[in-house]
């Protein structure tokens, strides 16, 4: 077997394309997406990033070495300060406050995701979190890098894709790819198979929380 890494992407290969070919994608891209549909998507990104922060924060104390738990513990606090600075200048624009997101409820996809999350981090070994995080780091990157050339018209959809396109996100990508390489390169059968699955429901919920958004999904009740 080659690079971990580059199997369990093939392994999501059919999803990556539907996402880039998902509506959402492709009309940020030409600048048509309707922008209550992005901001409908980008305060939810911010409810999950909040909890994503804390599943990393996790994830690097169960680490077995050292530097794998400066890595996560690293990035769990560059994403309140790197991506979320760009949620702040969409916030700003819309003159949203932080009293408005606290009374916005996670969708269903949105909360699914997280428990999938949480639920691996905690129960399964290193790798297997490893692999549960990973889909979110990398797909944003490729999907960046995908949109890079053509760009967007609309300037709140260009700062999106310049953000998760630079070479600084990548930085933080590529060291995450290198542990989980490390980690899954002599796994036995039932480690990759778990490794595997926890990877592949990351990346279709990855999917799903651009299609949820698109479609403005909620839950039919409040419960708050």
């Amino acid at each position: 077997m080659g690079k971990p890494s580059k199997t369990l992407w093939e392994e999501v290969s059919k999803v990556f394309n539907a996402i880039i070919k998902h509506p959402f994608i492709e009309e940020l891209s030409k600048g048509t997406l309707d922008e209550g549909v992005f901001k409908y998507y980008v305060i939810q990104d911010a409810l999950y990033l909040d909890e994503y922060s804390r599943v990393l924060a996790t994830l690097a104390g169960k680490a077995p070495r050292e530097e794998w738990v400066k890595v996560f513990a690293e990035d769990s606090i560059a994403i309140l300060e790197f991506e979320k600075a760009l949620h702040n200048e969409y916030f700003r624009a819309w003159n949203l406050t932080p009293e408005d997101l606290k009374k916005t409820l996670p969708t269903p996809t949105n909360m699914g995701y997280v428990n999938h999350l949480w639920r691996t981090v905690l129960l399964s070994e290193f790798p297997v979190g490893v692999a549960a995080v990973t889909p979110c780091y990398w797909i944003y990157l490729e999907v960046g890098r995908y949109l890079e050339d053509v760009g967007s018209p609309h300037p709140l959809y260009s700062k999106w894709i310049s953000l998760y396109s630079s070479k600084e996100y990548a930085k933080y990508v590529e060291r995450v790819l290198e542990i989980l390489d490390e980690v899954l390169s002599h796994a036995s059968a039932d480690l990759w198979s778990r490794a595997s699955r926890a990877f592949k429901i990351s990346s279709i919920y990855e999917y799903m929380f651009w299609d949820s958004a698109y479609r403005r999904e909620h839950f039919i009740f409040r419960y708050d």
